[in-house]
């Protein structure tokens, strides 16, 4: 099937249908591809913030907190 007849047939879906076809092609998106290639920078940036957590450098917020800050920020 050609991607112009794919999109053609999504087209021609319902809201709530497209929406789960949607989950489906990111659930095997996300089985397919389970462990992502990490660069080093990346996997030391993310050992260093772990490191920092355990050793409670960082104050934790919960998402309450967080979402007020943003909202408060964009206003």
């Amino acid at each position: 099937m050609e991607p112009e007849e794919i999109l053609a047939a999504i087209d021609k879906l319902e809201l709530s249908e497209k929406i789960l076809l949607v989950e489906d092609i990111w659930d095997r998106i996300a089985k397919a591809n389970s462990t992502l290639p990490m660069s080093e920078w990346q996997k030391a940036k993310l050992d260093k913030r772990y490191s920092d957590y355990q050793q409670s450098k960082h104050e934790l917020k919960d998402w309450q907190t967080v979402h007020q800050s943003i909202r408060s920020e964009i206003k």
